[in-house]
């Protein structure tokens, strides 16, 4: 079993710096040790997801900024082996994106994508988070920060005690080169 952190970021807009939430969950040794919630005040009041998550900036403008908040995240982070995630490219370049924007170092972690991996382990599509917690009986809030996290760091335990494991290499696929000199 693994030590990982599950996260998950709601934005405010197009632009990645602008995170408006976060969920954070603490996996280890099969376990959720740590469940939290973050707002998060974005660096511009342009919040054009209201639709998706329901928040807006009158429910994060007292909220701190991601540079604020950082000092809290980054010992949950560093303690981590690895990051998950449910479509882990987004939420890797929201993470970088606020670091950059508040003069943060960006935390090197690897990160675990759990669309791949449910994918990989279970052959489901369509993978959206959604469709994933259903079939694995996950209860889900989608679009809230810590829902999403808590359903992506279950997705990692599941996926673990049917015997995954971030360490073990993967199997290749044989790949078959064409000859096209006897055509």
């Amino acid at each position: 079993m693994s030590s990982f952190v599950a996260i998950d970021f709601e934005t405010a807009n197009d632009s990645r710096d602008s995170a408006c939430s976060v969920g954070l969950v603490v996996g280890r040794e099969g376990k959720i040790e740590v469940s939290r919630t973050f707002l998060i005040r974005p660096p511009a009041p342009e919040f054009r997801f209201t639709w998706v998550h329901g928040l807006d900036w009158e429910d994060v403008r007292g909220a701190p900024s991601f540079g604020e908040l950082w000092p809290t995240l980054r010992p949950w982070i560093k303690s981590a082996e690895f990051v998950a995630a449910h479509n882990a490219p987004f939420d890797r370049s929201v993470l970088h994106a606020c670091c950059a924007t508040y003069g943060v170092v960006a935390p090197w972690k690897p990160f675990v994508c759990t669309v791949q991996l449910a994918r990989r382990q279970w052959g489901i599509y369509p993978t959206t988070l959604p469709d994933v917690c259903g079939r694995l009986r996950i209860p889900l809030n989608h679009h809230e920060s810590g829902s999403d996290a808590e359903a992506c760091a279950r997705i990692v335990l599941a996926a673990e005690a049917a015997g995954w494991s971030r360490l073990r290499p993967r199997r290749r696929r044989k790949r078959f080169r064409r000859s096209y000199r006897n055509r």
